[in-house]
């Protein structure tokens, strides 16, 4: 995979990462969730972009051993 490639793939998440925080905060400001949903939000948001980051990496690993 080329480098240009891999920078558009990690420019991608972090934009898709950036804006769903975004939205989280404008939903908080126009108190359409409270400070506690907006926070769950967060922790979920950052533990699915974690979550599979490491499903990710286990795949493209286990898809080299073959």
């Amino acid at each position: 995979m080329s480098d240009n490639r891999k920078l558009k793939i990690a420019a991608a998440v972090i934009t898709s990462f950036c804006l769903l925080i975004v939205l989280v905060l404008v939903l908080m400001i126009k108190h359409v969730v409270t400070f506690q949903m907006a926070l769950l939000m967060f922790v979920a948001l950052f533990g699915l972009y974690c979550g599979f980051g490491v499903l990710i990496a286990v795949w493209r690993f286990v898809g080299k051993l073959e």
